[in-house]
């Protein structure tokens, strides 16, 4: 996935009405699916070697040079305390790890995350967000709703659930990014 196109900046997350469609990135951490806004993403790269730095907290992984740019690379695994579903390889001993590239305009620093794989890019409606669990959660204010996303299993009608993050949230409470 490459540049997506943008309409003009809004909050992260928040449609302006409630008819407007929701777009996320939909992506793996271990077992479970998360998904961040698709305006937050400039674009997702495959997994690559990346430069240590010293003195660093373990979530940060280092830097790569994408394309000429230094870019810092969080493990959002680590950063978000999630267990691995297996090591550092998919099934097969594939590895489906990706780099998603952050928008530099909404963090303000070249940044990117490390995700088990990236799954989709998907559209949904904000009935389809339940806001409510996020607010159970006040003090992991990172989780900006559930997201239902309904597919089908054996004729019938099913509700996968996808834990919508605040990923600017995320890296401001991280110290990744200045508030």
């Amino acid at each position: 996935m490459q540049e997506a196109e943008r309409p003009g900046p809004q909050e992260a997350g928040a449609p302006k009405d409630r008819t407007e469609k929701i777009q996320i990135v939909e992506f793996l951490l271990g077992r479970e699916h998360y998904a961040i806004d698709l305006y937050d993403v400039r674009e997702v790269v495959d997994y690559t070697t990346i430069t240590r730095l010293p003195e660093t907290p373990p979530y940060i992984k280092g830097i790569i040079d994408l394309r000429g740019e230094i870019t810092t690379i969080i493990d959002l695994r680590e950063r978000l305390g999630v267990v691995s579903a297996e090591p550092e390889s998919g099934e097969g001993g594939k590895d489906n790890r990706r780099i998603i590239v952050l928008d530099e305009k909404r963090t303000g620093a070249k940044m990117g995350i490390i995700v088990d794989d990236v799954l989709s890019v998907s559209t949904f409606d904000p009935s389809d967000v339940d806001r409510s669990s996020a607010s159970f959660y006040r003090d992991d204010a990172a989780v900006t709703g559930i997201i239902k996303k309904k597919v089908r299993v054996r004729d019938r009608e099913v509700s996968d659930l996808i834990v919508w993050i605040g990923i600017g949230r995320i890296l401001k409470d991280a110290g990744c990014i200045a508030a």
